[in-house]
């Protein structure tokens, strides 16, 4: 008898698992470790051309190729891009500010520090790679004038524009090495995956709008948690643009698609939660009569948009895009009361929203666009404090940090001029993150200076080739640049390769000073750490804070419109109340996300009825009861709209009157449910 020996199953199985887990794990770290070889490729090209040209200070241009690149090529042109731009804007201020105060060291030091405040307001106001170009320009013309202030801050400006020229030379040169870089081994997937997200934030909003329509009376289900978590993805699009961007031309040229439709998106929500209260206040079986109004005017197809793929829509964008805007006829269709008027030109809203959120698709699929607006995007500024305040700290700490170099005459106190600049512009704009991510950047820092000695003293000093030296500088920069790339702590790591290249200072002719690396290193870990400190002894409006002063701000502007004292047009309004939406903490109460919406819908309304009130000669009752609204007297409010109301109702006329009318009625009902449902709030005080 033969007996057949083999492994058992039990260790064939584990085998299997652990065969199956291997692979999924090298799956995984394969585009981190290729964007750590395009990291550590973009770096050797840039100091290659540096030692080349024979520049002054070659460990810029390695490491603007380092800040430059990114994991997204689209990231990575963008960024390089505005790199550039605050480069020689920032370059251009100080060679006018040195014209201004020609060997006279206050002055120029606090129209320095003056400077870079203003591009730290200016980098909060704006977003993502722009807000980026800002925050550099402050920090560029720091560097530059340390390099002219000499070792001991003494003035020395005799040579600014050739520092200026050189530096913005030396910067360039990094921008142009990670593009070559990245355009040569990326081909960009920003413009996909901005597709993708499009047509599935599309396809759930109208799939789960037409389910609650389907399920309006007794078995009307509750949206609230899922419209809020709808209101998150679409603020998340935001860098993903920026990014898109980046990549294609024809995307930049028409940006303004992509704005309005984010915009389309925000609407559509507005929309869906205006019909959902409604619902939820009438009786079950108006709730039903209403939704069975308005359900046949939508294509079977977008009903069942959410139980079909985004890849779906994002094949033939344009053709449903015509199928929303064939529910326009909702906006004519009759209704026999103001529920039913109200639920008919707000589910049109839905679909239009609907149809300018497919129009920017079409733009990403390359496919027809509609004719829109060209232009720049418009800058939105929700609120002006959190500005105002890293303004001010950003003033406090690099005129702090310049004082001290003078009065100590630290030969090494531009270095930390120059890092307490990056760490306190680059990082304000992130808020209440901003402290925490400035404690990471210098514990990155500190970890770059111990791996950057080891490699400084004990490996390349038996080197003497520049290929030798790449080598060597990979074996650092490969692996750091895979862990920049994975979501945990990655600014530690960024920190890690932004400090490598200045500690390690690679120049054509190597020196291998311990005493001026840790000199340089104290200065670059001080300069950090100030940075640091001056978020916990200045530090951002917390969450709440933030949440509570763009709520007082956008009743201080609702009063103002209902008071007549602005002309705002519907798109000026939302536009307004679209910019505080995108920047509403995460951290934010439900309840507050929920009267951001509100009032949103109420302005809307209110710039509506001041346009058709005339038509009725109700102007002074609109007056009356706007001005109660405006006061915070809520119940006033409401009980002087019911009484137009009732007058609206006893109208009689022509059809297109008694049309008109219902939709005013439909305006009345939306402000007057409002001011029950959050009354608290319209009544409350605007201070924050």
């Amino acid at each position: 008898m033969t007996i057949a020996i083999g492994e058992p199953a039990w260790m064939r199985q584990l085998s299997g698992q652990w065969a199956g887990a291997l692979g999924h794990s090298l799956r995984a770290a394969g585009p981190p470790l290729l964007f750590g070889v395009r990291l550590w490729a973009s770096v050797c090209l840039s100091l290659y051309l540096a030692f080349y040209l024979e520049l002054d200070n070659e460990y810029w241009a390695g490491l603007t190729a380092a800040v430059t690149c990114q994991p997204q090529l689209g990231a990575s042109l963008r960024k390089g891009w505005y790199r550039m731009v605050g480069t020689v804007v920032g370059a251009i201020v100080i060679v006018v500010v040195t014209a201004l105060f020609p060997q006279q060291r206050a002055p120029f030091i606090l129209a320095v520090t003056l400077w870079a405040a203003a591009c730290a307001m200016v980098a909060t106001l704006l977003r993502n790679f722009a807000s980026y170009s800002a925050a550099l320009a402050g920090y560029t013309a720091a560097i530059i004038a340390s390099d002219e202030l000499g070792a001991t801050g003494g003035p020395n400006a005799n040579e600014v524009f050739l520092l200026a020229v050189t530096r913005a030379s030396e910067i360039c040169i990094g921008i142009v090495s990670a593009g070559i870089v990245l355009a040569g081994t990326d081909f960009g997937g920003a413009r996909r995956r901005l597709a993708t997200s499009f047509a599935a934030i599309s396809a759930e909003i109208m799939g789960r709008f037409t389910a609650m329509l389907t399920l309006a009376g007794p078995g009307l289900p509750e949206t609230l948690p899922i419209r809020r978590e709808l209101v998150r993805r679409v603020i998340a699009l935001d860098p993903v643009i920026d990014q898109a961007k980046g990549e294609s031309s024809q995307i930049r040229y028409h940006s303004p698609v992509l704005q309005i439709a984010v915009d389309g998106l925000f609407a559509a929500l507005v929309g869906w939660r205006i019909i959902a209260v409604r619902l939820a206040r009438m009786p079950d079986g108006e709730a039903r009569e209403a939704a069975d109004a308005v359900l046949p005017s939508i294509p079977q197809e977008l009903r069942l948009a959410e139980q079909g793929t985004p890849g779906e829509w994002t094949a033939d964008p344009a053709r449903v895009r015509e199928l929303c805007e064939t529910a326009r006829t909702l906006t004519t269709s009759p209704a026999s009361t103001p529920s039913q008027r109200l639920i008919a030109d707000q589910t049109a809203k839905v679909l239009a929203g609907i149809s300018d959120a497919l129009n920017g698709l079409a733009l990403l699929a390359a496919a027809p666009v509609r004719s829109s607006p060209r232009g720049s995007v418009q800058i939105r500024v929700p609120d002006w404090l959190p500005s105002l305040i890293n303004a001010g700290r950003a003033f406090v700490v690099i005129g702090a940090v310049a004082l001290f170099w003078i009065m100590t005459e630290w030969p090494n106190g531009a270095f930390a001029i120059n890092f307490a600049a990056i760490v306190v512009l680059l990082l304000s704009p992130q808020a209440d993150r901003a402290s925490a991510a400035a404690v990471n950047f210098t514990i990155g820092i500190f970890l770059a200076t111990v791996f950057t000695a080891i490699i400084a003293f004990a490996v390349l000093p038996g080197l003497e080739t520049f290929e030798a030296f790449s080598l060597v500088i990979g074996l650092y920069l490969v692996p750091i640049g895979a862990l920049v790339a994975q979501p945990r702590r990655t600014l530690i790591f960024t920190a890690m390769v932004l400090g490598f290249v200045p500690l390690l200072a690679p120049a054509n002719e190597m020196s291998y000073d311990t005493e001026k690396y840790y000199n340089t290193a104290l200065a670059i870990l001080a300069g950090s750490g100030a940075g640091a400190l001056s978020f916990r002894l200045l530090p951002p409006l917390s969450p709440a804070f933030r949440a509570r002063r763009l709520l007082a701000l956008t009743l201080r502007d609702l009063r103002r419109l209902a008071a007549g004292r602005v002309s705002w047009t519907t798109s000026d309004w939302e536009s307004r109340l679209y910019g505080r939406l995108e920047v509403l903490p995460d951290a934010a109460e439900p309840l507050q996300r929920s009267q951001l919406l509100t009032a949103l819908s109420v302005g809307t309304e209110i710039i509506h009825l001041r346009h058709t009130a005339p038509s009725f000669g109700f102007s002074s009752d609109l007056d009356a009861a706007l001005d109660a609204l405006a006061c915070g007297s809520s119940a006033a409010a409401a009980s002087l709209f019911a009484g137009l109301d009732s007058r609206l109702a006893s109208l009689s006329g022509t059809e297109a009157e008694v049309f008109l009318a219902l939709q005013v009625r439909g305006s009345i009902l939306v402000i007057t449910e409002a001011l029950t449902e959050h009354a608290a709030y319209f009544e409350a005080g605007e201070q924050a």
